[in-house]
């Protein structure tokens, strides 16, 4: 490995520990689709495009 081999893993390692420490927008996931209930695997928030974009009208109307 030379000097920027080197450089280049430490900036991938920096990048890495940075993307993890980002906090997510919006709601956090549950376990459910914010929007009908339907169970979900973890990081989703929604089941589909159509739940998300009814989530997000719905609480634009309300803000």
């Amino acid at each position: 490995m030379d000097i920027a081999d080197i450089a280049d893993e430490v900036i991938r390692i920096q990048l890495e520990a940075t993307l993890r420490q980002r906090y997510p927008a919006g709601p956090s996931p549950t376990g459910r689709c914010l929007w009908c209930g339907e169970p979900l695997p973890e990081p989703l928030r929604w089941c589909d495009a159509a739940c998300r974009d009814d989530w997000e009208r719905h609480y634009a109307r309300r803000a």
